[in-house]
């Protein structure tokens, strides 16, 4: 499993990647910040990534598909924008901790901008998979922001069409309970989290999970599942 972003809140930037070796049971990650002289670790131009680092090195590239875009007011007179596609083909390669990996498989996009409220608390997940029946899966389902009960972004891609569920409820970072009483469940194979202060500027308590998701999306019976968990606090 591979994930990589580039991130950026007022004037300070911010990139990560990560790599889990799932065979090795190890993962390889890097998170600092960005410096407009500096080549960065991670570059996202269009639908293709790149990660450059003395640790690792990949390639990826996201074939298309069909995406969800949503725009929600917060109480605060701010907005967020978001756009995203998951259950998309991903193919690339890695190099390392000495190995090659190659990645093929299912893949997740997020872009996202906006102003947010001074403090914003969020859960999130966002996975890939497929039915008891062979359908494609993927998914992008939150609560706490941009999650209105319609309108939302929340969105379940089947076969690659996405259609949007009610809200959901997290249980901690354990399962996802669907309004119509379905329930995802999760299973960590590892974490990220990261924690920062940033003088007069902002705050950020974060929790990244990965693993794997058994159980039903909606409705929809999971033959198998991978993915993120994420809990988010932040003042921005």
């Amino acid at each position: 499993m591979a994930f990589a972003a580039v991130v950026q809140v007022g004037p300070a930037g911010l990139i990560f990647w990560g790599i889990w070796d799932r065979g090795e049971e190890r993962l390889h990650e890097s998170i600092r910040r960005s410096f407009p002289l500096r080549r960065p670790e991670v570059e996202v131009r269009g639908s293709r990534v790149r990660i450059d680092s003395p640790r690792a090195s990949a390639r990826m590239e996201l074939a298309r598909g069909k995406p969800i875009e949503s725009i929600c007011p917060n109480d605060r007179g701010g907005y967020t924008w978001t756009r995203k596609r998951a259950g998309v083909r991903v193919t690339g390669q890695a190099q390392v901790g000495g190995r090659a990996l190659s990645l093929d498989g299912l893949g997740v996009e997020d872009l996202s901008a906006g102003y947010h409220a001074r403090r914003t608390v969020w859960k999130w997940s966002a996975g890939v998979g497929f039915g008891a029946g062979g359908e494609t899966l993927g998914w992008n389902l939150v609560e706490g922001i941009n999650d209105p009960t319609r309108n939302s972004e929340r969105a379940i891609w089947v076969n690659g069409l996405p259609s949007e569920p009610g809200p959901v409820a997290f249980q901690g970072l354990e399962a996802i309970r669907f309004d119509d009483g379905s329930r995802l469940r999760f299973s960590a194979e590892c974490e990220r989290s990261h924690s920062e202060r940033i003088p007069l500027l902002a705050r950020s308590d974060y929790r990244a999970p990965l693993g794997s998701f058994a159980g039903s999306l909606a409705g929809i019976e999971l033959r198998s599942g991978l993915g993120v968990m994420e809990s988010h606090d932040v003042h921005w």
